[in-house]
């Protein structure tokens, strides 16, 4: 069964997408930022890392080029629902050239982060 990390300091969009993906039969392990999913990999490697961009400790920007760079064959997925104000760039095209392999902006439609989940986890 493919594992999925979770790294968002959105307590409630993650307990959401677990019971979306536990449904879709993921194995889950959710983590509040950078430095927990780190953690939480390091127990229980992932087959793919969904990570939210803007979160405390280690940002996903931070987060996304650790396991890029250490973990190379591991899928990984950027979430963001913007950015901090003020700000014009494409917080999302960044975390592409950092290694994400897909990117989605929040609010999200489930239905095709799950399409994206499973392009990924299936087997290369």
């Amino acid at each position: 069964m493919p594992r999925i990390l979770i790294a968002d300091d959105d307590g409630d969009l993650c307990e959401m997408l677990k019971v979306v993906l536990e449904k879709a039969n993921y194995e889950v392990d959710l983590a509040a930022d950078g430095e927990q999913a780190i953690r939480a990999y390091e127990r229980h490697p992932a087959d793919v890392l969904i990570t939210d961009l803007f979160m405390p400790v280690r940002d996903g920007f931070e987060t996304v080029q650790f396991f890029r760079a250490r973990h190379p064959a591991l899928r990984i997925i950027a979430i963001s629902g913007g950015g901090y104000s003020g700000q014009k760039t494409d917080h999302l095209s960044v975390a592409r050239t950092a290694g994400a392999d897909l990117s989605f902006r929040k609010p999200f439609d489930v239905a095709k982060l799950l399409e994206g989940v499973r392009k990924l986890a299936a087997p290369q």
